[in-house]
């Protein structure tokens, strides 16, 4: 059994509990062993809500089940974040994480803690919302000297830029549209500062 573990259940969270909920026998089929949702780590009360079943109230429940294999940390900010990556690698526990502030704070740290105790920390997520970009520049053109890659990897700056100029609204309007949707942080800075 893999059981995968989704700290913070906001617009990313949800979507992947989402997944791993209606699409646990495509994925176990897939990777021939159960595969499924084992716990939702969030501040929120969801009782009534599909996700009630698996809600945890503390990391240390959720580590105290053999079976959970993977952490999928979306939850936003640094210190709490980077607590959960941790714990969960030194725990010998794959985390794939959509945090950018944690990704570039900490990143190496943690990439060091995933290979001293044998386990992956992926984090494309946090990079263009999962465009495969990471990947082929670790792997697929490794032999290549890269000085340079020019883009919008951030999925928040794109939308706001199509906002802003697909319906002219002004940064300002853009940017609370885009926080009351979920795809900013409340401190967006991370994502509009450049």
């Amino acid at each position: 059994m893999f059981k995968v573990a989704v700290c913070g259940c906001g617009v990313v969270g949800s979507g992947v509990a989402d997944i791993l909920i209606e699409q646990k026998d495509k994925l176990s089929a897939r990777f021939n062993t159960e595969v499924c949702l084992g716990y939702i780590l969030d501040i929120r009360d969801f009782t009534g809500t599909p996700y009630a079943p698996y809600m945890a109230k503390d990391v240390d429940t959720i580590l105290a089940d053999p079976d959970v294999k993977l952490f999928s940390v979306t939850i936003g900010g640094l210190d709490f974040a980077y607590q959960l990556c941790r714990k969960a690698l030194e725990a010998g526990r794959h985390v794939v994480t959509s945090n950018k502030e944690v990704v570039a704070a900490y990143g190496r740290a943690l990439e060091q803690m995933a290979y001293d105790h044998n386990v992956r920390f992926l984090y494309e997520a946090s990079a263009g919302g999962g465009i495969p970009v990471i990947r082929p520049l670790n792997i697929c053109i490794y032999a290549n000297d890269l000085h340079e890659i020019q883009g919008i990897l951030n999925g928040t700056t794109n939308y706001m830029l199509t906002g802003m100029y697909r319906d002219k609204m002004s940064f300002d309007a853009i940017l609370k549209d885009a926080q009351a949707k979920g795809f900013a942080e409340a401190n967006p800075s991370a994502d509009v500062d450049g």
